[in-house]
């Protein structure tokens, strides 16, 4: 952990006196929309005034796509930092998602009016049913009415993993398909079959966790097979976790609000890894997840939690 921040101390005054910008991948997405394939999570951010600094700080190193939700009560920060950044908002990919406690017909809509009032934008570039419980069907009717009145310009289901049945009842659902499908991926939880699947049905595959989050304590960064050939590269284990995502062909939104993590984490542009290393990080799966709540147990707890506007 400590050579982790020397190392993005360091690359974070290196971007302070350099002015070229990361060469972020585009995925198509299939409403021929182009997404940036990296971008920066706001999991767990303590606050609307840390969030501003690190989205601000993010898009002027280089950073378009940025990813959210009223889940995690910062989307006002996240305006903000939008704002102070200088970027154009035309420039900058921008997600949130809808809690199920604001699924229904009418009630969608009216969340998704408050979550652009919140963001202070005049459109989400993309966004998601945050979770698989409750009226999703009539959230999801809601956010097509919101597309056509281009209040939203791409949809997207998180967390429809939980089951075979929930995925294929979207599927089967939606008059927009989904362009985006978010769930926990990293390489100790490579998600092949899902990724398969989703392939299939042409829908980009996003990684939260993409590092395998707090939950993991770490265990990617200190895994071997890892760390030898961050060494090889002269880069981070966590570079080196980025760098297999972008190859992978996956989008992935590590979470950051050090400006040195931040820096660390977008620097995974100017390398790549050998078709040799591709496979040792792919040997590493074992489908281990590192967050793990009995599905009834979640929907309990998130169907009952109502978040303050």
């Amino acid at each position: 952990m400590i050579k982790r921040i020397i190392f993005g101390l360091a690359l974070s005054i290196a971007a302070l006196t350099s002015n070229a910008q990361p060469q972020v991948p585009y995925a198509e997405l299939n409403n021929g929309l182009k997404m940036p394939r990296f971008g920066i999570g706001t999991f767990n951010n303590p606050g609307d005034s840390i969030t501003a600094d690190a989205i601000s700080f993010a898009l002027k190193n280089g950073y378009r796509h940025i990813d959210t939700a009223h889940a995690y009560r910062i989307e006002r920060g996240v305006g903000k930092g939008i704002k102070e950044s200088g970027v154009p908002r035309e420039n900058i990919w921008l997600t949130s998602k809808i809690w199920p406690s604001e699924y229904g017909e009418g009630k969608t809509t009216e969340a998704i009016d408050k979550m652009l009032e919140r963001l202070g934008v005049d459109y989400i570039d993309l966004l998601y049913v945050h979770q698989p419980m409750g009226d999703w069907r009539g959230a999801w009717r809601d956010m097509e009415k919101a597309v056509q009145a281009g209040k939203v310009r791409s949809l997207g289901i998180s967390n429809f993993d939980a089951a075979d049945s929930l995925y294929n009842a979207v599927i089967e659902f939606a008059k927009i398909k989904p362009a985006v499908f978010q769930i926990e991926c990293h390489p100790y939880a490579q998600r092949l079959e899902w990724r398969k699947r989703a392939a299939a049905d042409n829908i980009q595959v996003e990684s939260w966790f993409p590092l395998g989050g707090a939950m993991s304590n770490g265990a990617l960064f200190k895994d071997p097979v890892i760390v030898k050939i961050a060494e090889t590269h002269g880069k981070t284990p966590a570079q080196i976790i980025l760098r297999w995502h972008i190859q992978e062909g996956l989008s992935a939104i590590p979470g950051a609000t050090d400006h040195g993590y931040i820096t660390e984490n977008i620097s995974v542009f100017d390398f790549e890894l050998t078709p040799e290393e591709m496979a040792a990080m792919r040997s590493l799966n074992k489908e281990q997840r590192f967050f793990n709540m009995d599905y009834k147990e979640a929907e309990q707890f998130m169907l009952n939690w109502k978040i303050e506007d």
